[in-house]
């Protein structure tokens, strides 16, 4: 839930644990956290691409359409609606590798939390700036990765060992899974969903 963000942020290793003592239910995961915190980026892009813009090359500033940012946004937020429980699935597959015995409930909630660095570093998408979108985004990336690599043991309830190359795994699934979405948006704009800028 919410009140675990702050939590992740200042002390993760105690805030795993209660997060693990808690027995959440994926429809409360998902109204009481993940459609909250997954609507940050989403609603910050809109924003920052229909009223702000970008500049190229200290051009004039460029702006998606209302209809367009509208249509990416309603995109954008269900891939990341998707690739929660997506992430959560794969996560209890992998869990009998390594002799964890996680409920689905338990892999959807803790990719969940470990995705709260990303959906908060959307905020950037307020004001589109390359440089500012690979400097936040980085952080969030290197920060979701931390927070995977902290908290698999003590979610999972396995030594580190075993622990690291179980977040490893995931981390590598993760970066497929974000290639794959990347794929299916072209192919998406391929049939005419893509971009649609303001004159």
């Amino acid at each position: 839930m919410i009140h675990h963000v702050w939590g992740l942020f200042a002390h993760p290793d105690q805030e795993w644990q209660e997060i693990r003592g808690e027995k959440e239910t994926i429809s409360h995961m998902y109204l009481s956290h993940v459609l909250i915190l997954a609507a940050i980026p989403v609603v910050s892009a809109y924003i920052g691409t229909t009223q702000v813009g970008w500049s190229i090359g200290g051009g004039d500033a460029v702006r998606l359409t209302t209809g367009s940012a509208l249509q990416m946004t309603v995109l954008s937020y269900l891939a990341m609606l998707a690739g929660v429980a997506v992430m959560g699935a794969f996560i209890h597959w992998m869990s009998r590798t390594y002799d964890a015995k996680p409920s689905l409930t338990d892999c959807v909630v803790f990719a969940a939390y470990c995705a709260t660095p990303l959906f908060i570093g959307g905020l950037a998408a307020l004001y589109p700036n390359l440089w500012l979108a690979m400097f936040i985004g980085t952080a969030a990336v290197c920060y979701t990765a931390y927070l995977l690599y902290v908290g698999i043991p003590a979610f999972m309830n396995i030594p580190k060992d075993e622990g690291f190359m179980f977040s490893s795994s995931v981390l590598a699934v993760g970066l497929v899974v974000l290639v794959a979405m990347i794929a299916v948006s072209v192919v998406l704009w391929g049939f005419g969903l893509g971009p649609v800028y303001t004159s």
